[in-house]
């Protein structure tokens, strides 16, 4: 079994988990409202997600490691890291994709 289903950090996970319920009204993998009032079977009930799932090191209990989240955008997400893209902070030519070999070009 997980570390947040049982053991010491049971108790912690189960704490966060009632914050949480409290703080938080919109699911943090799509961004869209959660309706607290759903329940279990609903595809949009509420749900924990650990953001660092916890087969890949992510701690079972620490507040900063989790969210609110819909049923089915957790079922979704699975164990997958999500990683934010980086954009480049001044776009210029050499952020530019390569659209043409300029060593092939021939000048007429």
């Amino acid at each position: 079994m997980r570390a947040d289903k049982q053991g010491p950090h049971r108790v912690a996970f189960e704490h966060n988990k009632k914050t949480i319920l409290k703080t938080q009204s919109v699911c943090g993998i799509c961004g869209q409202p959660v309706d607290k009032q759903l329940k279990a079977p609903d595809p949009m009930s509420p749900v924990i997600d650990h953001m660092i799932p916890v087969s890949k090191g992510g701690h079972p209990s620490a507040m900063d490691n989790l969210q609110l989240a819909h049923w089915s955008c957790n079922r979704q997400k699975s164990d997958k890291l999500f990683v934010e893209k980086e954009e480049p902070k001044v776009i210029g030519n050499r952020n530019l994709p390569q659209s043409i070999k300029w060593i092939n070009y021939k000048a007429r």
